[in-house]
């Protein structure tokens, strides 16, 4: 395939990607119409995936400055068109996570929100690396469509209050190439990279407010404190430059979160908080939904602060309200909603094991990301793009971090495609638990939140 160039005019000299791959390898800053280049060429095809794939790779070793992270951003969300929420006749927030272990807060969050008087248009993403997707979760109820158009999108909130969709071909066209190309090139954990495919996504639905949950510990993408605030004030900063009011916490992802991690089971998990209970193994993940869902609702303007906003949307929880928006959504959207009714009767997994304590004493440490493998390897995840996933697989886990456990005592209970895709997560889990005979101290949910101010002093402290 011949070399793109854009085309020359009297004011700009044409753009080469080989001399954009060559100027990123080498760590100079890429103007804002190169970033343009880059992310139209993704969009329309006109730039060769190895040619992405090699600046890609660039950026994870060079990475993004503050500008080029901005200026990728926005291109990404100018590759294609563009929700307008105008008609829904509501203030409008969405949440997003950088990606967890049994990270299941969406089909909470937007429900809640939803409940309290916002809208919530939700684009969401499907597995990447370690991750789950949200996506792929939601896919595991029959008949649910996840890919609407904009106009169905639309109809869909304006019905129910929240709608979880993908992209369209025709929205950030550019991030659906790159964020497929990252997740086959071990380009992943790159801060610029990880802020314009979340941000422009998000700034493309043409939001009023968003938070971003971003996860910190062994099972995140940025698992070193100081990157994590990092990304979370880079996002903060892009999207309030966008105009976008914007607020980031960063939460625990050091053990997965709740009891579930899977496809359809975490589906089950998030049900069972929705209808009003309350079992210990889901406690983390009841307190931080709450906690998210506050500050959407307090940052989208029906809330005068993050408390209140708590308090809301935990009697949303409570009365029933948001699992009547969470099933009226789904059944908008073609999902089957008779299986809410005895959701453990439809999970049918191929194979099922239980993994007994190898050790006593306290659960220390978890290595979430090795968990996360664990999740994928069953068949709950997938290795390429485009490959589909089970939705029966995954892992529950009846041992948390600080427990006290005994040899022989259930740890996890694995359901996986076949027998023969048993052993590998079983390893996993071994090699990724550490005992002690003292319990740990305990990790609040949320260690630290950045608004707009404190998220320039971060970006000022660190450099950028």
């Amino acid at each position: 395939m011949s070399e793109p160039e854009e085309k020359s005019n009297t004011h700009h000299p044409p753009i080469h990607m080989i001399d954009l791959i060559i100027r990123k390898r080498d760590g100079r800053e890429l103007t804002e119409r190169e970033i343009a280049f880059i992310a139209n060429g993704a969009a329309s095809g006109s730039i060769p995936l190895e040619q992405l794939s090699a600046w890609l790779m660039a950026a994870w070793i060079r990475g993004l400055s503050l500008n080029e992270a901005r200026a990728l951003t926005i291109a990404m969300r100018d590759s294609g068109v563009k929700f307008n929420p105008a008609g829904l006749g509501k203030s409008t927030v969405d949440k997003h996570s950088t990606g967890g272990v049994g990270d299941k807060t969406s089909f909470l969050i937007a429900p809640l929100a939803a409940a309290c008087g916002v809208a919530v248009p939700m684009i969401s993403g499907r597995a990447l690396g370690h991750t789950g997707g949200t996506l792929d979760k939601l896919e595991s109820i029959p008949g649910f469509k996840t890919a609407l158009t904009l106009d169905e999108f639309e109809a869909v909130i304006k019905k129910t209050g929240a709608s979880i969709v993908s992209q369209t071909p025709a929205l950030v066209p550019a991030d659906r190439v790159l964020y497929a190309l990252r997740d086959r090139t071990g380009t992943v954990e790159c801060p610029g990279l990880i802020c314009a495919s979340i941000l422009s996504k998000k700034l493309a639905a043409g939001l009023d407010a968003l938070v971003l949950d971003v996860k910190t510990g062994s099972g995140a993408f940025m698992s070193n404190d100081a990157d994590a605030e990092f990304l979370a004030a880079l996002m903060v900063a892009t999207a309030e430059a966008a105009g976008t009011r914007t607020v980031a916490l960063l939460t625990d992802m050091g053990q997965p979160l709740g009891v579930a991690a899977g496809n359809w089971i975490e589906i089950v998990e998030s049900l069972a908080l929705m209808r009003g209970e309350r079992p210990k193994q889901s406690e983390d993940l009841r307190e931080l939904s709450l906690i998210l869902a506050g500050w959407m609702v307090h940052i989208a303007g029906a809330a005068v602060s993050a408390e209140e906003g708590y308090a809301m949307a935990e009697k949303a929880l409570m009365n029933g309200s948001a699992l009547k928006i969470f099933t009226a959504m789904i059944e908008a959207q073609g999902g089957d909603i008779e299986i809410f009714k005895n959701p453990q009767a439809f999970h049918r997994p191929g194979a099922t094991t239980v993994l007994n304590a190898w050790e006593c004493g306290f659960v220390t440490e978890m290595d979430t990301t090795k968990l996360g493998w664990a999740v994928q390897r069953t068949g709950a995840g997938r290795e390429k793009a485009g490959e589909p996933v089970d939705p029966h697989a995954g892992i529950l886990f009846h041992a948390r971090r600080g427990a006290r456990v005994e040899i022989g005592q259930p740890f996890a209970t694995l359901y996986a495609t076949n027998e023969e895709m048993l052993s590998e997560p079983v390893e996993l889990i071994r090699s990724a638990v550490k005992f002690s005979t003292t319990p740990p101290k305990p990790v609040p949910p949320v260690s630290k939140i950045f608004t707009k101010e404190s998220a320039e002093k971060q970006l000022q402290a660190s450099g950028h």
